[in-house]
């Protein structure tokens, strides 16, 4: 039944049960000192009282004369009754009383110690007598020579000290019922708030949904990251720290995964102290909620989104829970900018297809007709111009781009550029190799910067000029694309490779994300980038190649020397 209870219900009862225990050994404890002092109080007025009957010159009268208790016993009835006491006994030093507040034990011995007050000392005891328990105090009567001719004993019952104490037990049952009410009220007030962020869950409950949120965290393909109100990284999952490059934490039970940055009773790292990139790490800041942004780190191309992470609201709905922070995810769109890379290439290579079938239809036509117009010689020129127009161009890619893909995509962003007016040419200083260097990296660069500058030919006016260079040099590959565009304003050369950024019109999926990618194919590849502008615009990425490696030479057979270098 008890495991059922939640954390509040059983933090609620088991701080009653304690407010009570403390209740009772606080009451207790005040009671015990209550009385102990109620005690000391009683036995320090009878002192005072008895030093003060001790201190009169009748007593050591009374004592030398034949019967002390005439004199005495009105004097000791009159001051216990002043005194509050409940007996005032004056003695001679072999105990015989001449006082008492009970005529009949006057004469008697005295009960109780008065070895003490022999002495010259005064002392003050706790013990029975003839009217029960009491606190009495002794002291002894001196003469000038310091001779001890009386005892006086001036005491109180226990049971009048008792109801002393009782007079008190009412301010100690408050106090003990304001400490019991208090740590209740305090015991409530704790339960309502654990209840709150608890959600009335108990332990077992919350270690078997923190069980099922760790697998989770493992098992997603997603990455996860979760931030505070602070800018302090809370979480993030194993996934995330492989997209963003961070170091993966271990989780609670001791392996790598998703786990609090820093360790257990480390604080969480701020977003300033991780390696992120500054997209990320703005957005992240910020705490705005994004849907499904496109973000660019150093190799990967990733879709971001955030959302505030928001407490349990009111009952009705109208009052928005508190905000505790963000949590965003992260996927991987690397791969599948790269089968764009690739798609689109395909797509280039059909438009190709098609401009290269329409101009193969116009000529065919011309030909046709030149034949039916019986010019049979003039239809042969053309046609064999044509063939060799065709065939220079197939002739020099082959030549210059060792590479099919890249060929075939040149060829593509020739016969496109020829489609809307602009003339692609190629230079190459002789056959160019590609060692060491990815196909997809390469498609994305000249893909990407042939089409801006193809677009930037076609909107400048005549002539409408692409110059496509490629050469290799002291161990890199340079490729230079030079259009004969408006140019690119030097204030925003710093801002062209930023995604998003973009000079053409918004287009229906976005603009600004061929130049990042191209950046990051660059650095991909440990090469670099420079923009000029000298008419149009000019991009030069030079990319470092590995050394081809030597074709296997096979040995010669070994020969005989020559008659003049034999030896004998």
């Amino acid at each position: 039944m008890i495991h059922r209870w939640s954390i509040a219900r059983r933090l609620f009862v088991a701080h009653l049960l304690f407010m009570l225990a403390l209740t009772a050994i606080v009451g207790t404890a005040a009671f015990v000192d209550a009385r102990d002092q109620a005690y000391a109080e009683a036995g320090r007025r009878m002192a005072g009282v008895a030093t003060a009957v001790a201190d009169n010159p009748l007593v050591l009268r009374a004592a030398d004369s034949p019967d002390p208790t005439a004199l005495l016993q009105p004097y000791a009835l009159k001051v216990t009754a002043d005194a509050g006491a409940d007996f005032i006994t004056i003695m001679a030093p072999d105990r015989i009383r001449w006082t008492h507040p009970n005529k009949e034990e006057i004469g008697k011995p005295y009960i109780g110690s008065i070895d003490a007050a022999l002495k010259g000392r005064a002392f003050t005891e706790t013990t029975g007598g003839t009217l029960g328990p009491s606190v009495r105090t002794i002291v002894p009567v001196k003469d000038a020579d310091g001779k001890v001719r009386a005892l006086v004993a001036a005491g109180v019952t226990v049971g009048t000290v008792d109801v002393a104490v009782s007079g008190r037990l009412p301010a100690l049952l408050v106090i003990g019922i304001a400490l019991l009410l208090g740590g209740a009220a305090a015991s409530w007030l704790l339960g309502r708030y654990l209840r709150r962020v608890t959600r009335g869950w108990g332990p077992e409950q919350l270690a078997q949904l923190f069980a099922y949120y760790e697998s989770v965290l493992h098992s997603v393909r997603e990455g996860l990251i979760l931030v505070d109100t602070r800018g302090r990284v809370v979480m993030y999952n194993d996934q995330a720290a492989a997209l963003l490059g961070l170091n993966p934490q271990p989780a609670d039970d001791g392996h790598p995964g998703g786990g609090v940055p820093g360790g257990r009773g480390a604080p969480a790292p701020l977003l300033s102290e991780l390696p992120l990139a500054v997209s990320l790490k703005d957005l992240f800041e910020s705490g705005r909620t994004a849907h499904d942004e496109i973000h660019l780190t150093g190799s990967r191309v990733l879709v971001v989104n955030q959302e505030p992470a928001v407490g349990p609201g009111s009952a009705s709905g109208r009052q928005r829970g508190a905000v505790f922070g963000t949590v965003a995810t992260i996927r991987d769109r690397t791969e599948l900018e790269s089968m764009g890379s690739e798609l689109e290439t395909m797509r280039t290579l059909s438009d190709a297809l098609r401009a290269q079938t329409h101009e193969h239809a116009n000529r065919l036509h011309t030909i046709v007709s030149l034949l039916e117009l019986g010019r049979g010689a003039e239809a042969l020129d053309f046609a064999t111009n044509d063939l060799e127009l065709s065939q220079r161009l197939t002739d020099d890619l082959v030549s210059s781009i060792e590479e099919p893909v890249l060929g075939a995509l040149i060829m593509g962003k020739v016969a496109e550029a020829h489609e809307r007016g602009v003339e692609l040419t190629l230079n190459s200083g002789g056959s160019t190799p590609f060692t060491g260097l990815a196909v997809q990296d390469l498609v994305t660069i000249l893909g990407n910067l042939l089409d801006n500058a193809i677009d930037a030919a076609a909107e400048a006016p005549a002539p409408k000029l692409v110059e496509l260079s490629v050469a290799t040099a002291n161990g890199a590959l340079e490729i230079t694309v030079e259009d004969s565009g408006p140019g690119i304003d030097p204030d925003v050369v710093d801002d062209v490779f930023r995604h998003g950024f973009s000079t053409k019109a918004p287009g229906p999926f976005g603009r600004g994300l061929g130049l990042a990618l191209v950046r990051q194919a660059v650095q991909r590849l440990g090469g670099t980038m420079k923009i000029t502008s000298p008419a149009g615009a000019l991009f030069r990425v030079t990319l470092p190649t590995a050394p081809a490696e030597p074709e296997p030479v096979e040995p010669a057979a070994a020969e005989p020397a020559p008659l003049t270098e034999r030896h004998p």
